[in-house]
């Protein structure tokens, strides 16, 4: 049975979702179904507004991790959200990264890092400068991507299907910020081939 660990935020816990509808449960079901994976109940280490900063600060006070065979990194919107120096966010993304490939056991193979979507399209945005954030948040996704390509992990851009969704209602929750199970499930048919694929690779058999 494969072990999974889910980093990051509002996103990975699934705020105004079940548990059982947040993407890395979904991801887990859909891996098992599809592609025959199985993995056991996902670990998520992940709070809404969690910065790259608090997400380190509370990975290191669930320390020593154990090794697991997969790993996903989804962080950085509220870095975006809060305005803070792109370069720290970078700085504290690597960190996390680093801390993601030691702590899979397989390292840069099993490591999933997925893009940030663009919350500036819900309409929770309505009175936001749109076009502000989409800058911002394709500028950190592509620094996020230059990073994972160089450290030779998978990175995952799911960016798209939150434009191209995001105003509809179904895919979003009360707040019209946050996403649905509906959105979920679509991030999990961009994820879940990327991830069958690394684990049926030759270079991923025992």
């Amino acid at each position: 049975m494969n072990t999974y660990l889910a980093l990051g935020d509002s996103y990975t816990i699934g705020e105004g979702v079940e548990t059982h509808s947040n993407f890395p449960h979904l991801l887990v079901r859909h891996l098992k179904e599809q592609y025959e994976l199985e993995f056991s109940v996902p670990d998520i280490i992940a709070t809404t507004g969690w910065t790259t900063g608090e997400l380190t600060e509370a990975i290191s006070g669930r320390s020593p991790l154990q090794q697991y065979d997969m790993t996903t990194l989804l962080i950085g919107v509220n870095n975006q959200y809060r305005g803070q120096d792109i370069r720290v966010f970078i700085k504290e993304f690597t960190q996390l990264l680093y801390t993601a490939i030691l702590h899979t056991k397989k390292g840069v193979a099993h490591v999933f890092v997925i893009s940030i979507p663009d919350w500036g399209v819900t309409p929770f945005a309505q009175d936001r400068d749109r076009s502000q954030i989409a800058q911002e948040i394709a500028a950190y996704n592509k620094l996020k991507r230059s990073v994972t390509i160089m450290n030779k992990c998978h990175f995952i851009d799911i960016t798209p299907e939150s434009i191209q969704n995001g105003t509809d209602p179904s895919y979003l929750v009360a707040d019209a910020l946050h996403y649905s199970e509906k959105a979920y499930q679509n991030w999990v048919k961009i994820i879940a081939p990327v991830v069958a694929r690394a684990f049926k690779s030759p270079s991923s058999k025992a």
